[in-house]
């Protein structure tokens, strides 16, 4: 797997019939070793090791209904109150970040009004914060630490 802009960690893979899965420490259970779950795990632990966020307040793939229709969120973070405040979308690495993507995670966020939106391929992040009140969102240059999402 290619190496991304993320801080290495201590990977757990495993294989079975010639096929890779990677430990996922949010759902506890090995997943299928794809290009989007290699930039997952990564982003995963960095926001736990680097900048926090605790683990019993992410979830991985949040299903939710939208327009009638079964979506999945690749991460979400909680508050202590256990409200939404943090959506993550991942690509894999040769997949651009590109409006379309935004788009996407803009979708599921008219359904969990977070205030944050995240979007990485392992090698570019973005991060903006969405401000309700004015209808106005601004990208933000760091990944902000669980602290400093002013979070209950």
């Amino acid at each position: 797997m290619l190496e991304l802009n993320l801080p290495p960690y201590d990977k757990k893979i495993t294989k079975k019939d010639d096929k890779a899965f990677i430990l996922d420490v949010i759902r506890r259970q090995y997943v299928a070793l794809t290009p989007e779950e290699w930039v997952r795990q990564h982003f995963v632990h960095f926001l736990i090791e680097h900048k926090g966020y605790p683990q019993s307040l992410m979830a991985n793939e949040v299903q939710l209904k939208l327009n009638g229709m079964s979506r999945r969120c690749d991460t979400v973070v909680y508050d202590r109150t256990l409200r939404p405040r943090v959506i993550i979308e991942y690509k894999a690495p040769s997949v651009s970040i590109t409006q379309k993507v935004f788009e996407q995670i803009c979708r599921y966020n008219m359904v969990l009004q977070v205030d944050y939106l995240i979007v990485s391929n392992g090698l570019a992040h973005y991060c903006c914060r969405i401000d309700y009140p004015t209808r106005s969102y601004t990208f933000i240059n760091e990944i902000p630490s669980y602290e400093e999402l002013q979070l209950p």
